[in-house]
């Protein structure tokens, strides 16, 4: 099974940054397009920002211009930088990605999802 695994998340100031990294491990065979989701306590799970296979990104409006979305493929790896932190932005983030595996092969495209990692905010 492929298995997404978050890292990087914690407590920061207002203003401060941090780095969340997703690895997909595991008997992975492709990964195609990855996304961050958030959910904050007491809301509904909200996009974050997506990346395609070739690097297309898409991201909420309300992170545009403070969070960056990148990938390195070779190391089935996605990283969310994120810059001048809210405490709007105070939620657990977690990795989604397409993808295949080795025991079902390129034509059976699954949906995974890590356990996430928690970012605080903190005024």
């Amino acid at each position: 099974q492929v298995q997404l695994t978050e890292s990087g998340g914690g407590l920061v100031q207002a203003g401060g940054s941090l780095r969340l990294s997703c690895v997909a491990g595991g008997s992975v065979l492709s990964i195609d397009d990855m996304a961050w989701y958030r959910q904050a306590p007491g809301k509904q799970r909200e996009f974050v920002a997506s990346i395609t296979e070739s690097g297309d990104t898409n991201y909420a409006d309300s992170v545009k211009g403070r969070f960056t979305i990148s990938r390195d493929n070779a190391r089935d790896t996605m990283y969310l930088q994120m810059n001048s932190l809210k405490v709007g932005d105070t939620a657990v983030y977690r990795c989604n990605a397409f993808g295949t595996d080795l025991y079902t092969g390129y034509m059976h495209v699954q949906e995974y999802w890590g356990q996430g990692t928690q970012v605080t905010v903190s005024t």
